[in-house]
């Protein structure tokens, strides 16, 4: 069953900001960070882990996306890990794992740098973007049309075209709202140019999660992110794109299992 409950924070630096988390399960948090698609594609992994057993699943809406209030203070990524340091420490969290796909990887790399690390246990990056790699540029997609987004995000595309036309008008108002919000809290370029050198300060257990054919940040882009980590594990994930956890979810789930069955209790 899934619970959702909306927190009202004070954030530093930023003031009051209303979180929305949904949560599942019972056991070890896990906090599961969307990206720029919105918390409906991270829901059936969130689904999944909860299922396994033993893990919290905290699934959060990033405020600004799907029509949620989004101070004008916040406006970047650590702002929004600002956020979510301030949630652990209102519900009191330790040994947190925090998984995070697109914009939520970046997030989740920007917690392990930040003042929370002594209540991480871990954490998993799925073809984040957020890191500038030579030679391997993130995709522009704003302003993309929405055939060639799925065209640069799937392995095979086929399955996930809708036509725009037929969605209800509220569905569309809320996908251009997150798209909007996303290259907001990105900036133009969906990267940070100093924090490439600043990962390998991070001390927390990290895996990355890469499908093979994403086409907005590919998979060379993942390697040097990985290697960017000490330490970091990378696993590739074959016939997926930018979101392997909906193309390859048993692969995903595996993977993001035995990482987390393998992380030390503090």
């Amino acid at each position: 069953m899934t619970q959702s409950t909306t927190y009202e924070l004070s954030v530093p630096g930023i003031g009051a900001v209303d979180l929305t988390v949904d949560e599942r399960g019972e056991g070890r948090p896990l906090l599961l960070l969307h990206g720029g698609a919105g918390p409906l594609s991270v829901a059936n992994l969130a689904e999944a882990l909860a299922a396994q057993g033993g893990i919290r699943v905290l699934a959060p809406t990033h405020p600004g996306f799907e029509g949620t209030a989004r101070p004008a203070a916040l406006d970047t990524v650590p702002g929004l890990a600002a956020v979510y340091e301030t949630l652990f420490e209102r519900l009191d969290l330790a040994d947190i794992v925090v998984a995070g796909n697109s914009l939520g990887g970046w997030v989740a790399a920007q917690l392990a740098l930040g003042r929370s690390i002594s209540r991480l246990s871990g954490i998993v990056v799925i073809n984040a973007v957020g890191i500038e790699v030579p030679g391997h540029p993130i995709a522009e997609t704003a302003g993309v049309a929405p055939d060639q987004l799925l065209a640069l995000s799937y392995h095979d595309p086929a399955p996930f075209l809708v036509d725009p036309a037929a969605l209800p008008a509220q569905r569309k108002a809320a996908i251009a709202a997150n798209r909007a919000t996303v290259q907001l809290y990105g900036g133009a370029s969906m990267y940070d140019p100093q924090l490439r050198a600043r990962l390998s300060a991070i001390t927390t257990p990290a895996l990355f999660i890469w499908g093979e054919s994403d086409r907005i940040a590919d998979l060379e882009y993942g390697r040097a992110y990985a290697q960017s980590v000490p330490g970091a594990r990378f696993e590739p994930i074959p016939e997926a794109g930018h979101f392997p956890h909906i193309e390859q979810p048993a692969m995903t789930l595996k993977a993001i299992t035995q990482f987390i069955d393998g992380l030390e209790v503090g």
